[in-house]
C-alpha cells in the first residue's frame, strides 16, 4: 500500500488509510448526486483503488462515528451521505485543493495571536491544531503568522470552530531586523515541506509518465490513479500556504509538484469521473 504522509508534522510518513480514500471519493463524487452514495457503489469503487470490503465497511463506521457521514438510504439501498460537517469540510478543501494561491512580498502577512485561561487548555490544543491546518507557521508561543490572502478562510475556520473568542488577527508587515527568507525557514518547516514533495514527485512521476502514452483511456485504471494521487495530494496544499516565491529556497519543490498534480487532475480526472458514473448510475453494475 501506498505510503503518503498523512497528517500531523512534516516527517511523518504514515500508509494511506481507507477512510482518506472515502473521503476523497466524497469529496470528489458524491456531491454531484445529493452528497450520497450506496455502500455496493462505495465497496465496488474502493475495490478498484484496492481496498476490500472489510476494510470499507470499518472506515465507514469510523467516518460516521466522526459525524463526516450519515446513513441514507440510496434507491432504496443502504447507503451514506455527507453530513452537513462533512459538506464544510470539503467545500473548505476544495480552494486550497484545486487553485493555486501565491502570495506576493507585498502583500504583507495575517498574524495570529492567542491567549487561552489555563481552565481551557485543551481549546490551545485545538487553536494549534488549526492554524497548523490553515498553514499557519509559529512565530512564538501564541504567535503565528500566514500569508495576508488567507484571512477569510481563518475568519471562517476560527469562528466556525468556536475559538475566535481566544484569537486575534492583524494584518502586518515584515520591517526588521532580519531578511524574511531567513524569518520564513524558520517559521515554516520548509525542508521537511520539500522532502514530501519530491516524494510525490517521484511517486507520481511514473504514473504521469505512463498515461502520456496511453492512445486510449481506461476508465478503471484512471478511476483508480486518480483518488490515489489526490489523496496523497490534499493535504500538501495546506502545509504549504502559498508563500511568496522570493522567500522561498531556490527551484522551489512544490512549484514541480503542483505542476504534475494538475496534470494527472487533467489527464486522469475526466475517465475517472465517466467509472464513477458507469457504477452508480441507475441499472449500473453497483
Amino acid at each position: 500500500m501506498l505510503e503518503i504522509r498523512q497528517g500531523g508534522t512534516a516527517g511523518q510518513v504514515k500508509p494511506i488509510q481507507p477512510r482518506a480514500l472515502i473521503v476523497t471519493i466524497y469529496g470528489l463524487y458524491a456531491r454531484e448526486v445529493g452528497g450520497a452514495l450506496s455502500v455496493s457503489a462505495l465497496i465496488r469503487l474502493m475495490a478498484t483503488a484496492g481496498v476490500d470490503e472489510p476494510a470499507v465497511r470499518s472506515s465507514i463506521s469510523r467516518l460516521k462515528r466522526r459525524g463526516v457521514l450519515v446513513a441514507q438510504k440510496v434507491r432504496g439501498a443502504a447507503g451514506y451521505a455527507l453530513s452537513d460537517r462533512g459538506r464544510a469540510i470539503l467545500l473548505e478543501g476544495d480552494r486550497r485543493i484545486f487553485e493555486r494561491h501565491r502570495a506576493g512580498t507585498g502583500d504583507g502577512w495575517l498574524v495570529a495571536v492567542f491567549s487561552v485561561p489555563e481552565a481551557e487548555r485543551e481549546k490551545r490544543h485545538q487553536l494549534r491544531s488549526r492554524l497548523s491546518w490553515l498553514g499557519f507557521g509559529t512565530v512564538a508561543a501564541g504567535v503565528w503568522i500566514a500569508p495576508v490572502h488567507l484571512e477569510q478562510e481563518a475568519r471562517d475556520a476560527l469562528a466556525g470552530g468556536g475559538l475566535a473568542d481566544y484569537v486575534d488577527l492583524f494584518r502586518a508587515g515584515y520591517v526588521a531586523f532580519r531578511p524574511e527568507p531567513e524569518r520564513v525557514a524558520r517559521w515554516w518547516d520548509l525542508d521537511g515541506l520539500e522532502r514530501m514533495y519530491d516524494e510525490f514527485v517521484a511517486e507520481y512521476r511514473p504514473t504521469s509518465a505512463r498515461w502520456r502514452r496511453k492512445r486510449r483511456d481506461d476508465d478503471e485504471a484512471a478511476f483508480a490513479d486518480y483518488v490515489q494521487v489526490l489523496t496523497h495530494w490534499r493535504r500538501l496544499p495546506y502545509l504549504d500556504p502559498g508563500l511568496p516565491i522570493e522567500l522561498l529556497p531556490g527551484n522551489w519543490r512544490g512549484s514541480q509538484a503542483a505542476d504534475l498534480f494538475f496534470a494527472l487532475h487533467e489527464r486522469l480526472g475526466p475517465p475517472a469521473h465517466r467509472h464513477v458514473e458507469t457504477l452508480t448510475r441507475p441499472g449500473g453494475t453497483a
